[in-house]
């Protein structure tokens, strides 16, 4: 290490005493013992890491006595080359900063290893019993379902390719089919020099006889008679977390949003916009909409959820979920990000990789309702979210991968200087227009306002006679709808 090294040793340090423990990045050591190995699988498997050798976290990272550096790095060596793949780290021995003049310490930098080469294991162990990720400052052993996932980066995964047991044709939209397969005519003429029933085969919509998942999703009239749970899960929470209740309310709105995979993304849609405020500016005698989340980016994130999430067999039982919480919308969806694309590179269009080639093609090519294509597959997605935001005035949107799944979170737009208000009893009217009763929670959770607002809203609304309660006036199931005379 150079003399900067040095000096960021000594920070890291400074930070763990701090806190009082490692953490995610930084794992401290006494000795080379067995439980090392875990570490090096999990730094390998995760982002990589700093292992410092020779100090007692016990004893707020004091040098341990008569610690040897010198021997532990070649035990450290040792316990490299008994991982799979072999840890490679890159190892300087240190003063320990602040310490006495002759106490040491090992830093080993444990590098990430590539996709492909995932999941660093212990060899006497093997993959299943062997494998570690870092979780906090601990190493946690991987569940078999993420190592299936790690796996499956050496090679591409074809679970859409799959014929789907007891499908049949009659189970595919014939006219989208039809027109789907009239513009591949074009596209692709040679798909269709032995027939249609080839063309079909070649383009993955059948394979032994039957509809492949990717067609069931991307085309078939009801993909859940065969996959129950290939859904979009749509809910609205009255607070910031799932575990708040506003008057004995845990949802203020939910929704299963089935068919192929176009409809799904068209009802989300119109779920969010149903459920958001929208505000206005006055920009000289017009007026401009400034919806909470700008529709465009949200679909872009429901196409991509749906498009790339995990289809192997065992998550065919989760289902992509939208979350509305007051303060932000977050797209969940089974599964992390798969191939060359990594956090960093999400809106670059040179790093593109499909964990669903077939569905991805077929998705290219369909026309959403109303029109247009369900989605590219050329890396743009977060592109568009990034440009709607940029002319939203809002951030970027926020994202969380790991092995199991992969989130985008849109922070609610905040009110900006200069726009046209509504009064709490206006959102209170605009919201009865549409349903047929509200709660308090409700209207706080769609509009942002304060509950005392929301309160006094509905107290001035009912003396007036516009609105009325549907439970005793102290019920905790209390709601409240238009006031209609008998």
């Amino acid at each position: 290490m150079s003399g900067m090294q040095r000096d960021e040793l000594a920070d890291i340090l400074n930070d763990l005493r701090i806190v009082g423990s490692d953490d995610r990045r930084v794992e401290v050591k006494s000795g080379v013992g067995k439980s090392i190995r875990d570490t090096l699988s999990a730094f390998s498997n995760g982002d990589g890491g700093i292992l410092v050798v020779g100090l007692s976290e016990q004893d707020d990272f004091a040098p341990v006595p008569d610690f040897n550096a010198v021997t532990a790095r070649d035990q450290l060596l040792s316990r490299c080359d008994e991982m799979t793949p072999v840890v490679r780290p890159d190892i300087d021995i240190l003063p320990v900063p602040g310490g006495p003049e002759s106490a040491q310490v090992l830093v080993a930098e444990i590098p990430e290893l590539q996709p492909r080469e995932k999941p660093c294991h212990i060899t006497a162990a093997g993959q299943y019993q062997g494998s570690f990720l870092r979780s906090g400052d601990g190493d946690v052993r991987l569940r078999h379902y993420e190592i299936d996932r790690l796996l499956e980066e050496r090679s591409q995964p074809q679970w859409d390719e799959e014929p789907v047991e007891g499908a049949t044709r009659d189970d595919l939209l014939g006219e989208v089919v039809e027109a789907y397969l009239e513009g591949q005519r074009s596209r692709s003429p040679r798909a269709f020099r032995q027939g249609e029933e080839t063309a079909l085969r070649r383009l993955g919509i059948i394979r032994d006889g039957r509809p492949t998942l990717a067609a069931l999703l991307a085309v078939g009239d009801f993909p859940q008679e065969y996959f129950p749970r290939l859904t979009v899960s749509f809910s609205v929470f009255p607070g910031s977390t799932k575990g708040e209740v506003g008057e004995g309310i845990r949802l203020v709105d939910s929704a299963t949003c089935s068919g192929p995979i176009p409809e799904q993304v068209d009802d989300v849609v119109s779920l969010v916009a149903r459920n958001m405020r929208t505000a206005g500016v006055v920009e000289g005698v017009h007026r401009r909409d400034l919806p909470d989340y700008p529709l465009p980016a949200v679909r872009e994130a429901v196409v991509n959820a749906l498009m790339h999430r995990d289809y192997s067999p065992s998550a065919r039982g989760a289902q992509v979920q939208v979350n509305m919480y007051v303060d932000r919308l977050e797209v969940v969806s089974p599964g992390g990000l798969y191939g060359a694309v990594t956090v960093r590179s999400l809106e670059d269009p040179e790093v593109s990789s499909s964990r669903n080639q077939r569905l991805s093609a077929l998705l290219e090519n369909i026309s959403f309702p109303g029109g247009g294509a369900v989605a590219e597959n050329r890396g743009t997605g977060f592109s568009v979210m990034r440009t709607e935001l940029e002319k939203a005035l809002m951030p970027p949107v926020e994202v969380r991968d790991d092995l199991t799944r992969f989130t985008v979170i849109f922070r609610r737009r905040r009110v900006a200087d200069g726009e046209r208000h509504r009064t709490a009893k206006d959102a209170v009217r605009e919201m009865l227009a549409k349903r047929e009763s509200v709660s308090a929670a409700e209207v706080v959770a769609a509009t942002g306002l304060s509950r005392s607002a929301v309160q006094k809203a509905l107290s001035d609304l009912i003396g007036h006679g516009e609105v009325e309660r549907t439970e005793p006036e102290r019920s905790p199931r209390q709601r409240y709808r238009t006031y209609h005379p008998t």
